[in-house]
């Protein structure tokens, strides 16, 4: 429920585009928004209000002269109600009817007599997109203080290939949530780790754990939210990769260490998640080992460097952040976790509260003492903790 009490005006504009805008709505809706649908004439030739009214709870509104209102200005109305107005889809025809302030029909008067933001997310044919005069109209609501979300390439209607289609549903929505979180890390440069990694023992075996990355992915789509510039070193995860994100597949503890240390000093805050396997095989199998009569093969077993504590002893290095993850005596072992490795801040949990899972139970040790945080999701969890890291650092 992150858009809670948000309220948002969906415009859609004429294109096959349109369907996917009654994802858009179940989704923004999902997350606590109220939404308010108004389409345009074309809209309707693709998908009907009645889908839009069931999935938003809302009368749809398509006529700028709809005498629901009392004051029959349902694009003044329609406009001073939102906190934020999107488009999706925005046809060529729409954006350049916008850009050029034309009041034809209602969303483009609703979108001229707005006074709050707006975001537009193209779609259209690839050479409808590359046309010149699309690219000037695109360009003049850039710098009009739109917000241009997309468009995607790949596979189109037509049976084309290119840019121009309109960003998934899931997109829309992160970029929505972008918008509304506070920028308490405008400017930073956060660099995470995820997941577990993978310590071979031949081609197909090896030393791991059950890691999903959930955690680790959350803080950095939070991050990313919160206005920084995310770097992800990932362990091998099965997840998409969050908007705006930079992520770099790792499979080894020395692999990770690699892509860390090679940053690390080009960062302002590192965040260490990963669940880092403690121990490699000295010297991998170059071929699958097989069982033979004399019994389990025995492997030399070598420390894998401290990431964290190697981070953390950098000159000038970035605000470091530690996890802990405990079986049991949580706050003794994670005090001693910070100690060891000088790090200003340990997050801790117990496996059992949410190792796999989708939600966790955190505590954070930092020099003012110790802050447990309420159960609740790793996504809810995440933008906590980066509140405390912003305000740790201070951001906020």
């Amino acid at each position: 429920m992150e858009l809670k009490g948000k309220r948002i005006a969906l415009g859609v504009s004429g294109g096959i585009a349109a369907y996917k805008a009654a994802e858009l709505v179940r989704l923004l809706v999902k997350q606590g928004a109220e939404v308010q649908v108004a389409m345009t004439e074309g809209a309707s030739h693709f998908i009907t209000a009645t889908t839009f009214q069931a999935l938003s709870g809302r009368p749809v509104f398509t006529d700028q002269w709809d005498q629901r209102m009392p004051n029959a200005m349902a694009h003044i109305d329609l406009s001073r109600q939102a906190d934020l107005i999107v488009v999706a889809p925005a046809s060529a025809d729409f954006l350049a009817r916008v850009a050029h302030g034309l009041a034809d029909d209602l969303l483009a008067t609703m979108v001229l007599a707005r006074d709050c933001p707006l975001l537009v997310a193209p779609a259209m044919n690839r050479q409808m997109w590359e046309n010149p005069a699309t690219q000037r109209n695109v360009a003049q609501l850039r710098a009009d203080g739109v917000g241009i979300l997309g468009p995607a390439s790949g596979e189109q209607a037509c049976g084309e290939i290119g840019a121009g289609r309109m960003l998934e549903p899931e997109e829309i929505v992160d970029s929505v949530l972008v918008f509304f979180t506070p920028k308490l890390l405008a400017g930073r440069r956060v660099l995470l780790t995820a997941g577990p990694t993978f310590e071979a023992i031949d081609p197909v075996r090896g030393i791991t754990n059950l890691s999903s990355g959930r955690m680790g992915y959350a803080l950095a789509r939070a991050a990313r939210q919160a206005g920084a510039e995310v770097t992800l070193v990932s362990g091998p995860v099965a997840l998409p990769t969050p908007a705006g994100v930079e992520r770099i597949d790792v499979k080894s503890a020395l692999d990770m260490q690699a892509a860390v240390m090679a940053r690390a000093t080009a960062s302002d805050i590192f965040i260490a998640v990963a669940a880092v396997a403690d121990y490699r095989v000295t010297h991998a199998a170059e071929y699958k080992l097989k069982k033979d009569e004399g019994g389990p093969p025995a492997f030399e077993l070598v420390e894998n460097p401290d990431i964290l504590a190697s981070v953390a002893a950098l000159e000038n290095g970035p605000f470091c952040v530690g996890f802990a993850a405990e079986s049991h005596n949580l706050e003794a072992y994670a005090q001693a976790k910070r100690q060891k490795k000088k790090v200003p801040l340990v997050v801790g949990n117990l496996i059992q509260d949410g190792f796999g899972g989708d939600d966790n139970r955190l505590v954070l040790f930092d020099d003012h003492g110790v802050h447990p945080l309420a159960p609740a999701s790793k996504a809810a969890l995440a933008r906590q903790l980066i509140e405390h890291i912003a305000h740790l650092t201070g951001i906020h």
